[in-house]
């Protein structure tokens, strides 16, 4: 994801990083040849043409266009919007669960103990996001778990719901130990079933995308009404007829990609979530608990942009 400011509304209008349009330039470049070849045909060849103000094919159809392009946008949209309140949910259960561990336990713990517990938490978000992103995670998770744990979490399949065993087993040792009484244990519980809960909902969106159907007949629809727009315009505004069908195209093709995009939050396109920015942010607000100085990178001053 490109994090950047709030640009200049002139600024905006000539925004290239972060917008689909790189990724639209040859499918609208296809759209104005048409437009010429549908020129040519009417003032040369062939008086081809189909009169939008009464040609109802149009009318419908774009409407139609707009509606499915409106619902769509909606449904990719809420998946992104759900993927980033659970990673906001992460952030609030692991700030919560680093309190308990610093001011729960009813006898001071080992320093041991309670490092290992805070490296198994700071571990969580690294290990949920590489397994989103079907990404390596050796490198993080080495850096931030003890070898003995580093090798139990490498060697499973789903490495956030093993950190989320160690957490609890965690939990059990200590009221074993007498260090935590009963209500303590039911809040760490409580918190731990909450990352739960963010674990299965980001599972839930990353395995279950929109129906492929779906999409394939929005995207046929969208370059058939594209591609055949030009001999609807050219009628009425003649030589402007590439001009305006490159525009409409572009508002169209840009939606089916802002959907397409949104629709998979937890990868690496230009809107996709800054899992890695996220990621760190956890890890420091539990490192400022702690009273530690931050590992976080700098937040890029306002008129730079940085790749998540």
């Amino acid at each position: 994801m490109i994090i950047r400011p709030h640009l200049h509304w002139f600024r905006m209008l000539l925004a290239w990083r972060g917008s689909v349009l790189p990724q639209l330039l040859p499918r609208l470049a296809l759209i104005f040849c048409i437009s010429i070849v549908a020129l040519a045909a009417h003032d040369h060849l062939l008086p081809v043409s189909l009169n939008l103000n009464t040609t109802a094919p149009f009318s419908l159809v774009g409407i139609a266009l707009a509606v499915f392009l409106g619902f769509r946008n909606n449904a990719s949209y809420d998946r992104w919007w759900e993927a980033r309140k659970l990673w906001g949910q992460l952030l609030n259960e692991s700030r919560s669960l680093t309190r308990e561990a610093l001011t729960l336990p009813n006898r001071e713990l080992p320093q041991q103990d309670v490092d290992e517990f805070l490296a198994l938490l700071s571990a969580l978000p690294h290990a949920l996001r590489h397994q989103l992103r079907g990404s390596d995670p050796r490198e993080d998770l080495a850096a931030r778990l003890p070898a003995a744990l580093f090798e139990r979490v490498i060697a499973s399949r789903y490495k956030p719901a093993t950190l989320m065993l160690c957490l609890g087993e965690w939990v059990q040792r200590e009221a074993r130990a007498g260090a935590l009484d009963p209500l303590a244990v039911l809040a760490f519980d409580r918190n731990l079933n909450g990352l739960s809960d963010v674990i299965g909902g980001c599972e839930r969106i990353a395995s279950t995308p929109l129906p492929f159907a779906y999409s394939v007949m929005i995207h046929r629809t969208v370059y058939f009404f594209c591609a055949s727009l030009p001999f609807g315009l050219v009628d009425s505004i003649g030589i402007f007829t590439p001009v305006f069908a490159v525009f409409v195209a572009y508002t169209f093709m840009a939606h089916e990609a802002i959907a397409a995009q949104l629709e998979e939050p937890f990868g690496t396109d230009d809107n996709d979530l800054a899992l890695n920015t996220m990621s760190a942010v956890i890890e420091d607000a539990m490192r400022d608990l702690r009273g530690e100085p931050p590992l976080a990178p700098p937040r890029p001053r306002a008129e730079t942009y940085q790749l998540d």
